[in-house]
């Protein structure tokens, strides 16, 4: 569906600052200071990966780059340069001035070619944005918002002086090349948090994080596997190769498979098919691998549970429970703070209590995600399996010191959650600040006004002239075809 309001009457009740107007600037038809193409209708069967023009379609005005090529034959004047204003008239009514290599310029996108004379290029770009919002947001569809050209010609748009156009977008350029330099930096704290947080990591199950609190406790009960028989048979020998540490750990702590100091095994979900409506809307939260991945720790969000029939093919684990996935998101952890059933495709394990703590083990899991997803075959869908998870050797401190560990973990985590937070707030605010500024440019505010730029009523009368001198265009009249004529 098409917009059908009136955009100057919209414009006139908008309270968003970013369509303001100072007094003494005029409004003028967008149309009338600026030659709007519409793109042509390339047609698609020319139309590959690589071979000849680039081709500017929709998706591109978002992206900047062209990923379609077109080999057939080429229309004049389709032609997009490198910063022309181009204009996507489907879906969200992006604009922005072209970055990349001379492309053509297909159906449902239009170029924008101010007139030098009245209308400075990037005020176009800065300014053009909030007024394809306001068309957007008063655009109903139940499908693709449809923008015209007619539309963009009618935008009751602010026309400054060209030389404080100038000023402001000198001034515009500066501010934003300030934050967009703070968002470069910004970004990159992200990536040293996750890089932090691998190191803190190592340092705990290396002994380094607690060496000096390990100086001070003296009496510490060494961690010691289960006997032999309490071991599930298939766990009992491990994969028969000898174990060789891949660094090396204080003297009072050990080296354990899992199976070693806990129950492993997979959960359960025996019915087919698993979707069965039958086996749901019960009281029993039913955990995927999806929400494994999501819970950052403790998992206690679920979407759909079991009834009582589902319960009955399936297990019910315990609070405390790690869990493992082993399909499609591969070891991925979080620990259970509910009692909750899962499918085989997640691995449940329950530590002794006098050996180990769950968040210990659900940690140190976190440093063996990259080599556990080494395992996973490049199937359709990769998955690793209990033999793998079986022959996982985990150092293990005594109890006393694991509760420390997870402790000095935990706190470190925590600030980094809110250093992770302060950046989104950061980031947020720099974009306020841009439009704060783009507010104060349009209410004339930004840039020191001169008196000796040219007043807007000449500026109107300039523009009025340079309509009335352009050729009109030729309308030609149709011919009838014999079928009407007959019908006449």
């Amino acid at each position: 569906m098409s917009f059908s309001h009136d955009i100057k009457d919209l414009v006139a009740g908008s309270n968003d600052l970013l369509h303001a107007n100072a007094d003494w600037w005029e409004r003028v038809p967008l149309g009338n200071a600026c030659e709007i193409l519409n793109g042509f209708p390339f047609k698609s069967k020319h139309f590959n990966g690589s071979d000849g023009a680039p081709v500017i379609r929709i998706r591109d005005v978002t992206s900047g780059v062209c990923t379609t090529f077109y080999s057939g034959e080429i229309p004049e004047g389709y032609w997009v340069e490198p910063s022309d204003i181009v204009v996507g008239m489907d879906g969200d009514f992006n604009c922005r001035l072209w970055p990349s290599e001379r492309g053509l310029l297909n159906q449902r996108v239009c170029k924008l070619n101010p007139h030098k004379d009245f209308l400075d290029k990037r005020f176009v770009s800065y300014a053009l944005p909030a007024y394809l919002r306001l068309i957007n947001d008063h655009t109903h569809s139940i499908t693709v918002k449809h923008l015209s050209s007619k539309t963009i010609a009618e935008i009751p748009f602010p026309l400054p002086p060209l030389p404080e156009q100038r000023r402001i977008v000198a001034k515009l350029d500066s501010l934003f090349e300030r934050t967009r330099r703070a968002r470069e930096e910004l970004s990159q704290i992200p990536r040293l948090i996750e890089h932090y947080k691998k190191a803190i990591l190592e340092a705990a199950f290396r002994g380094d994080l607690t060496k000096d609190w390990r100086s001070q406790e003296l009496d510490c009960n060494i961690a010691s596997p289960r006997p032999s028989s309490e071991i599930k048979k298939k766990y009992r020998s491990g994969n028969g190769a000898s174990f060789s540490p891949p660094y090396s750990v204080p003297a009072n702590w050990c080296w354990l498979r899992l199976p070693e100091f806990g129950d492993l095994d997979r959960g359960k979900s025996k019915h087919r098919p698993r979707n069965d409506p039958a086996l749901y809307g019960g009281d029993y939260p039913f955990i995927q691998t999806g929400e494994v991945r999501e819970a950052d720790g403790i998992l206690t969000e679920f979407a759909k549970t079991y009834n009582e029939s589902g319960l009955a093919q399936s297990r019910l684990w315990p609070v405390g429970t790690v869990c493992i996935t082993i399909a499609a998101n591969i070891a991925e952890t979080a620990i259970l703070g509910i009692e909750a059933c899962f499918p085989d495709s997640v691995v449940g394990f329950i530590p002794d209590q006098e050996t180990a703590l769950e968040s210990y083990i659900e940690f140190f899991l976190r440093t063996m995600k990259e080599d556990l997803d080494a395992f996973a075959p490049a199937t359709a869908q990769k998955n690793i399996n209990l033999d793998t998870l079986s022959n996982v050797y985990v150092p293990v401190p005594p109890l006393v010191e694991q509760v420390e560990i997870v402790a000095r973990i935990e706190k470190v985590m925590d600030w980094l959650a809110v250093v992770h937070e302060e950046v989104e707030q950061a980031t947020h605010l720099l974009d306020h600040l841009d439009q704060a500024n783009l507010a104060k440019a349009f209410r004339g505010e930004l840039v020191p006004q001169d008196p000796n730029d040219e007043p807007a009523s000449v500026l109107l009368e300039r523009i009025r002239a340079a309509r009335d001198a352009q050729p009109k265009p030729i309308r030609r009249r149709r011919a009838r075809s014999t079928t009407a004529v007959e019908r006449d």
